[in-house]
């Protein structure tokens, strides 16, 4: 039976995604490596986890000598940088820096509604960008603020359980000694020793 096609997005749940990452990147080094054996290439190949983790596959040699020898290709393949592309004089960049701030002040106007039909499809877009990003952030810091109030009513819940629990110890040792303070001892006929025997009066 053939297998479905996977749709290419992030997957959502971490405990598939770590799994997914660690099975095709097992695959992606043997991959690498007989590519190199077969057809007698000399690969490099850099992985980066989530989490920041490295994991590399040089197939000859060490990949500080497979850098370098990248590095020396591509500086003889690009030709040198031209004289336009040096800094900004301060000129340029204070016409810019202008630009920018009338952009975002036509998206404040449009954010409050009275920047309607003042802003162009770009700096629409570039606004609805922004929002997102904003959107993302608010929620992040919702979602912590959420996490750390439910650890802190979880720790609210562990001290009063304890709390409970030594008030009922207490109450169950309190009793218990009340209980036997009033064993009874007041006996309608009272046993009184004479002459060697019990009797009772």
């Amino acid at each position: 039976m053939a297998r479905g096609k996977v749709q290419l997005k992030r997957i959502e749940n971490s405990v598939h995604r770590q799994v997914t990452f660690c099975k095709r990147r097992a695959g992606l080094l043997k991959k690498a490596k007989e590519l190199s054996v077969l057809c007698d290439a000399e690969i490099g190949l850099f992985i980066f986890s989530a989490h920041g983790k490295l994991y590399e596959l040089a197939t000859k040699g060490t990949m500080q000598g497979l850098i370098e020898r990248y590095t020396k290709f591509t500086r003889g393949a690009q030709p040198e940088a031209p004289p336009e592309t040096l800094p900004l004089d301060a000129k340029e960049e204070s016409y810019l820096l202008k630009q920018e701030i009338q952009t975002l002040q036509k998206s404040i106007r449009y954010l409050f509604g009275g920047g309607n039909k003042t802003s162009t499809i770009d700096e629409l877009q570039v606004l609805e960008k922004n929002m997102e990003t904003w959107i993302y952030h608010i929620r992040s810091m919702k979602t912590n603020i959420m996490l750390q109030e439910i650890e802190a009513l979880k720790d609210k819940e562990g001290t009063l359980k304890a709390a409970n629990k030594y008030l009922h110890d207490k109450i169950v040792e309190n009793a218990a000694i009340h209980n036997f303070a009033q064993f009874p001892t007041d006996v309608p006929y009272p046993l009184i020793i004479q002459d060697g025997t019990f009797q009772l009066y």
